[in-house]
């Protein structure tokens, strides 16, 4: 078994392009997962209110700076239809050459305007994990060496795309040395032992005899089981993605951030991990299961207040953690308005005093809500440069880079080849709802038949394009006359009854 998986991730290596070589990946030279390739140069945003501020100057973008993923395979002809506003073609997958794992489907498309190149970016990898404790004579045998995970990931850039295109490319990295730790715990249908060695030099390291019993440690002992390592180990990936991108933002290597939206399986179950406004739904006979919600300042309004009535130092002289329905006025002073605090989810009264004019904290409502009037989105990766408008307040402690982790076990169902799980940037989302995106899946799946693999790639596509719109006088229309989507619009769509067993 082992050596057919290691077959075939060396297959999808050699068919996925060369590694790229960059100094600050977690991966050893002698990588197993297929990487995707990106150009170097650095990316320049838009200049906008909230963006990132004290750079130097930046020289006009080559074009060669545009990558999008390479599954893709565009040619240079191909890059250049993938940039062009005006004609927002949509892209997929060749039907040549070899398909996406899962035969997952996949499109994008260009914004048509928002912002100069397309700032989303997207992964689909198969990845091998060998233990930390693999010794040279275990790696030679054949039992019980590793696990494999297959991982897909879009990240949408915001203020630039260089967050979310090394998020691209190394957070799957990322979740692989987490989970170096866990092979064998994983792979033991015992409880999972409470400690373990801090070291591979500490004797006994390799033996999993040697693991310290619960007992001594704690008792009584909390229950732990494998899925919550698993969910850790995902929400640890995402915190060093982020510490990994710090430094980076020195040299304006990495500007703005991403939000990312990660789906890994793992011995038959779905980690759904999201940090921003991406969403993923299972559509399952018709049903519909929300597997993430939004993270917005509406949102985490409480975590957001509370953190600011613990740290007044980071409001500064120039925000209040208190919310108001409306700018509070000077001519106010003294009179009592309604208001809400961190520990509110209701409304109450209270007298007008002289901190109150200050601008709130979380402020505006739907897609205009603001973070410190500045950024639309309280999770996510980067953003480490971000500071408020013509001020030197940093908003990063407002900004999380830990993920919402939901898991759900595809073996408890028997699934059907029109059950997917369907991902997608906030581009889809904001023109289309959960049941639009569910009657779309039973149209276009129902067109094609059950064996026949292109059907998933047909589907995104037709979300694709359903929330883009046609171009008309004035922008691009939905057929009920609304605006479409202006934003960058990427989509996965993955079988879940597919690829064949699940155990």
């Amino acid at each position: 078994m082992l050596s057919r998986v290691r077959s075939a991730v060396a297959h999808l290596v050699s068919s996925g392009g060369a590694p790229s070589q960059r100094p600050k990946s977690p991966d050893p030279p002698n990588t197993t997962s297929a990487l995707s390739a990106a150009a170097e140069t650095p990316k320049s945003p838009r200049t906008r209110p909230g963006s990132q501020v004290g750079a130097p100057p930046k020289t006009a973008e080559t074009r060669a700076s545009f990558s999008r993923p390479t599954f893709l395979q565009l040619s240079p002809g191909g890059l250049r239809r993938a940039d062009d506003h005006a004609g927002r073609a949509v892209q997929s997958p060749p039907d040549t050459g070899r398909r996406l794992p899962w035969s997952t489907g996949y499109a994008e498309v260009i914004n048509a305007g928002k912002s100069r190149h397309n700032e989303d970016q997207a992964c689909c990898e198969v990845v091998y994990v060998e233990s930390r404790r693999v010794t040279e004579a275990s790696r030679e045998s054949t039992v019980n060496q590793g696990l494999c995970f297959y991982y897909w990931g879009l990240f949408d850039g915001h203020a630039g795309g260089g967050a979310a295109e090394m998020a691209s490319r190394l957070l799957h990295r990322h979740i692989r040395e987490q989970l170096k730790d866990l092979v064998e715990i994983l792979q033991d249908p015992l409880p999972p032992p409470l400690c373990v060695p801090s070291t591979p030099g500490t004797p006994g390291f390799s033996d999993p005899s040697h693991l310290v019993s619960p007992q001594s440690c704690w008792s009584p002992q909390k229950e732990i089981t494998h899925e919550s390592l698993v969910v850790g180990a995902i929400e640890n990936a995402f915190q060093l993605m982020d510490e990994q991108m710090a430094p980076e933002r020195r040299g304006h290597q990495v500007e703005g951030g991403c939000c990312a939206l990660v789906v890994v399986y793992l011995l038959g179950k779905m980690y759904v991990a999201n940090a921003g406004d991406s969403r993923a739904i299972i559509i399952r006979n018709g049903d519909i299961i929300p597997m993430s919600r939004e993270f917005t300042p509406e949102t985490e309004r409480q975590r957001l207040q509370l953190l600011g009535f613990l740290k007044p130092e980071l409001l500064g002289s120039e925000f209040t953690h208190l919310e108001f329905p409306r700018r509070v006025q000077p001519k106010e002073l003294g009179q009592r308005m309604l208001y809400r605090d961190q520990n509110m989810t209701g409304w109450a009264y209270k007298k007008i005093e002289l901190e109150d004019l200050r601008f709130p904290l979380v402020c505006g409502e739907g897609k205009k809500a603001r973070v410190m009037a500045t950024i639309g989105v309280t999770r996510g990766l980067g953003d480490h440069n971000l500071k408020v408008c013509s001020s030197t307040l940093p908003i990063k402690p407002f900004l999380s880079c830990f993920p919402e982790v939901r898991v759900y076990d595809l073996t408890q169902y028997e699934h059907c080849p029109d059950d997917v799980l369907v991902l997608g940037t906030d581009g889809l989302w904001d023109v289309t709802n959960d049941c639009e995106v569910a009657a779309t899946v039973d149209r276009v799946l129902s067109a094609y038949e059950p064996n026949d693999p292109s059907r998933y790639t047909a589907l995104a596509q037709a979300l694709v394009l359903g929330a883009r719109g046609i171009p008309r006088d004035r922008g691009w229309r939905l057929p009920n006359n609304k605006l479409g989507s202006g934003d960058d619009i990427s989509v996965f769509v993955i079988p879940l009854g597919g690829p064949g067993s699940y155990s």
